[in-house]
């Protein structure tokens, strides 16, 4: 049984920590019909785009910027320092920007490691109700629905937290063990290599490919 435990809580950790807003802000120059009525055959003169600031950036903004400098870092396969970054992944996505979100997942936290789950599920059915748009609410009550054997709600779950950080290398991973345990190893693999793309040097992934691919892509003559 103890053995049985760890072994929950070593993928529990697949799934499990972390956040970010994952669109990015797109930007658009519209012209007013005022200015398209003025226009004549001699070439506007065109002011020179301002140059965008740190000062001008929102604070999402900013973390998005660090995360994307994290990932193109983490996706360097020879990079020795891949922990550390991994780690400053894990607590940028951990923060959700609200001290009261973030209390509510810390609460969530402090159950799943008591095993109480019902508990935890409390705590992250408000934390997804009160900030849909906060990936980890989602990933974070997936990975209870995994250690509960509720793999249908998990699987949910974790497709919530894809469409809002798709790089989530951790809900992949864990989709990759569900669906492994389902007997769909076509796409268990699928999401393994996903998760492999964004972080190369995932622990775990890499021997699930190497497991599932024989028998997904033919063993060679």
């Amino acid at each position: 049984m103890r053995q049985r435990l760890r072994h929950k809580h070593s993928v529990a950790s697949a799934f499990a920590v972390a956040l970010i807003f994952a669109p990015g802000t797109s930007w658009a120059q519209v012209t007013p019909p005022e200015a398209q009525e003025e226009a004549t055959s001699e070439p506007a003169e065109q002011a020179p785009a301002p140059d965008v600031t740190i000062q001008d950036l929102s604070e999402a903004e900013l973390r998005q910027r660090h995360l994307n400098e994290l990932f193109m870092r983490l996706a360097e396969a020879e990079a020795s320092d891949w922990p550390q970054v991994q780690s400053q992944i894990w607590a940028a996505w951990g923060r959700s920007g609200s001290a009261s979100m973030d209390l509510l997942l810390q609460r969530a936290s402090w159950a799943m490691q008591d095993q109480d789950y019902e508990t935890a599920l409390i705590h992250l059915d408000d934390l997804v109700r009160l900030a849909p748009e906060f990936a980890e609410g989602w990933n974070r009550r997936a990975t209870v629905y995994f250690l509960q054997g509720n793999y249908g709600a998990s699987v949910a779950d974790i497709q919530r937290t894809l469409a809002l950080e798709p790089r989530h290398f951790g809900a992949l991973s864990g989709l990759g063990i569900i669906l492994d345990r389902l007997g769909d190893k076509k796409g268990a693999l699928r999401a393994y290599r996903r998760a492999v793309e964004i972080h190369p040097n995932m622990e775990g992934a890499q021997e699930a490919i190497e497991r599932l691919a024989p028998d997904v892509d033919g063993r060679e003559l």
